[in-house]
């Protein structure tokens, strides 16, 4: 009886070689790596905002957030909020603090991939970025 049928070995010997196809491209064209840099430098980011947004405020408001984003408290709080933001931080990472009335920290490079976290408070939206030096 011939029914057309394909013997369970030419179907092994079709699998065998798709996978040894599959196999041997893997290897020439190589497995594109995870961007492991991008979500690291947001979990710091998030760090940061989590940090400052849950701290007591050093003169006034409900939060250390909360009190340097007013107009006229964030410049006399620049300093201090510099040094708290450094001390969070490992020396290998920059930051800048876009706050609604100014900045803290460095000018952000363009070029080099950096973190990025977003808060928003009554005066605006403050945005914490990080990167590797």
């Amino acid at each position: 009886m011939h029914r057309g049928q394909l013997s369970i070995s030419v179907i092994e010997a079709g699998v065998g070689v798709i996978l040894i196809f599959a196999v041997t491209m893997m290897f020439t064209l190589g497995v594109p790596t995870p961007d492991t840099e991008t979500p690291q430098l947001d979990a710091y980011a998030d760090d940061v905002a989590t940090v400052l947004t849950n701290e007591p405020p050093r003169h006034g408001g409900e939060t250390r957030l909360e009190e340097v984003v007013t107009e006229d408290a964030s410049e006399r709080e620049y300093d201090a909020l510099e040094s708290r933001i450094e001390r969070i931080l490992d020396d290998n990472l920059m930051y800048r603090l876009a706050l609604p009335h100014g900045a803290v920290g460095y000018e952000r490079p363009t070029e080099l991939p950096a973190g990025r976290a977003t808060v928003p408070t009554i005066e605006g939206e403050v945005i914490v970025w990080i990167w590797y030096v």
